[in-house]
C-alpha cells in the first residue's frame, strides 16, 4: 500500500475540504498570544507598564536585596522567612540538600570532556531521585552546573560546603576559591531576577508535564529542553557574540545598520511581552555596574556594551518607530555572568539554575489544579480518500 499525496495524480480522487464534525474553537493564535492558560500566585508580568512582580514583590525590590534562599522559600512556601533566625534555618536546610548521588558523579566521570554544557547538565539531572522534594532539586541542579563546568575544564568536581550560602557555595564549587561578598551579591541578584517570569515557554512546558502526573525530574528535563532554544534562554551567549563582532568597529551605527539590512537580529533587544524596557534589564545593569565598581571586573567591556546599547536603541527606534524594541534581560545577563568569570557555554545552564525554583513552584501549582492540560487543535488540511496502488488480492 502507498499513499499518493499528489492531487494531480490520476489514481488520487479529487480532494475536498474536511467536513467532519468539529468543536467550535476560539480563533487560533500560533504563539498563544493573549491566551490565559493558568492562574498563578508566583509572578505577574505587565508588558505595557514594564513591571514584573515576584510573588507580589517588584523585581527591582526583591532581586537586589534578598538572598536566593529567601526567594526559593518565598516561591515554594508562599512567604519569605520572617526573621533572621528563620532565614538562617532555611539557608542551613538548603545547604544540606546539595550533594549528588554517587551514581551521578560516575555518569559525570564517564562523560567526554567536550560534552556541551546543557547536554551534560541534562544527563546528570536524569540521574536524580524522581521523588526528590523541590528544594533538593533546586540545590542539586546548582551542584550539577558547577560540576559540569569543572568537568569540561578538565577538573574534578568539588564537594559543596554547608557553611556557605547558595550563591557563595556555587562560586566556590566553580573556582575552588571562596568568593567575595560583591560576587555573591551579584549572583544572588541574577538568580532572583530570572527565578520566574509568568507563563514563558519553559514554565508552560513544566506545567504541561506536571498536568500529566509525571514527576519533577521529568518536568525539569523538559523545562531545560525548552529553555535551551535560541528564542528563549539560549540567547545571552549571542549578546557576547554581537559585542565581539562589533569590537574594533569605528562606526557602531553603520555596523549595526548593516546587520539589520542583512535581516539579522540584534541579540539582547526586543521582547515578546514587554512593550517598553524589560524591568529585569535595569536590575541586572545595576548589579553589573556594582560588581564592576567593587571588583573592577570587565570595565572596558561594560563601557563598550553601553555604547553598543545606545547605538542599537537609536537604530531600532529609527527603523521601527511604531514598535518598542528595547533592551531585554539577556543583554545584561551576558555582561553580569561574564563579569563573574563564566563562559558563554554555561549561560543557559545558569539560567536554568535560577529558573528551577520557579519551575518547581509552578509544578506544585499545576498539581493542585489536578487537570490535564489538553488544548484543541484546528485541522487545516483537506479530507482525502485512500486509494490502493496495489491490486486487490483474490481470496479463494
Amino acid at each position: 500500500m502507498s499513499l499518493n499525496d499528489n492531487p494531480s495524480s490520476p489514481s488520487q480522487p479529487p480532494t475536498e475540504r474536511a467536513t467532519a464534525k468539529t468543536v467550535p474553537l476560539r480563533p487560533s493564535a500560533s504563539g498563544l498570544d493573549d491566551v490565559v492558560a493558568a492562574d498563578t500566585a508566583l509572578s505577574a508580568v505587565d508588558g505595557e507598564a514594564g513591571e514584573l512582580l515576584i510573588a507580589g514583590y517588584p523585581v527591582d525590590e526583591i532581586a537586589p536585596s534578598a538572598s536566593f534562599e529567601q526567594t526559593v522559600h518565598l516561591l515554594l512556601h508562599g512567604r519569605p522567612p520572617e526573621a533572621a533566625e528563620e532565614a538562617e534555618r532555611v539557608r542551613a536546610r538548603l545547604a544540606d540538600l546539595r550533594e549528588l548521588p554517587d551514581w551521578s558523579l560516575e555518569v559525570l566521570a564517564a562523560a567526554p570532556r567536550d560534552t556541551p554544557s546543557v547536554e551534560l547538565v541534562a544527563a546528570l539531572i536524569a540521574t536524580l531521585e524522581r521523588d526528590a522534594e523541590p528544594e533538593r532539586l533546586v540545590c542539586q541542579l546548582t551542584t550539577i552546573v558547577a560540576a559540569a563546568a569543572r568537568h569540561r575544564a578538565g577538573d574534578s568536581p568539588l564537594q559543596p560546603r554547608v557553611d556557605l550560602g547558595h550563591s557563595a557555595n556555587f562560586l566556590y564549587m566553580l573556582s575552588g576559591s571562596e568568593p567575595t561578598a560583591a560576587r555573591v551579591r551579584a549572583l544572588d541578584t541574577y538568580w532572583n531576577t530570572v527565578v520566574d517570569h509568568g507563563l514563558n515557554a519553559s514554565t508552560f512546558t513544566v506545567r504541561i508535564v506536571a498536568s500529566t502526573g509525571s514527576d519533577r525530574v521529568a518536568a525539569l528535563l523538559a523545562g531545560l529542553g525548552a529553555l535551551q532554544g535560541p528564542l528563549h534562554g539560549g540567547a545571552p551567549g549571542g549578546v557576547l557574540d554581537l559585542l565581539d563582532e562589533l569590537d574594533g568597529e569605528r562606526d557602531l551605527h553603520a555596523a549595526l545598520r548593516a546587520k539589520l539590512d542583512r535581516g539579522e537580529r540584534l541579540m539582547g533587544f526586543g521582547h515578546r511581552i514587554y512593550r517598553t524596557r524589560d524591568p529585569r534589564a535595569d536590575v541586572l545593569r545595576g548589579a553589573t555596574e556594582r560588581l564592576r565598581r567593587l571588583e573592577g571586573s570587565d570595565g572596558d567591556l561594560f563601557d563598550f556594551a553601553g555604547r553598543v546599547e545606545q547605538a542599537a536603541l537609536e537604530l531600532l527606534r529609527e527603523r521601527w518607530p511604531q514598535r518598542v524594541l528595547d533592551t531585554n534581560v539577556e543583554f545584561y545577563t551576558a555582561l553580569l555572568l561574564r563579569g563573574l568569570g563564566l563562559e558563554a557555554n554555561l549561560f543557559t545552564a545558569m539560567f536554568a539554575a535560577g529558573r528551577c525554583a520557579g519551575w518547581m513552584a509552578h509544578f506544585a501549582e499545576q498539581q493542585e489544579v489536578g487537570r490535564l492540560v489538553r488544548p484543541q487543535s484546528r485541522f487545516c488540511g483537506e479530507r482525502r480518500h485512500w486509494c490502493s496502488t496495489e491490486p486487490t488480492p483474490v481470496v479463494h
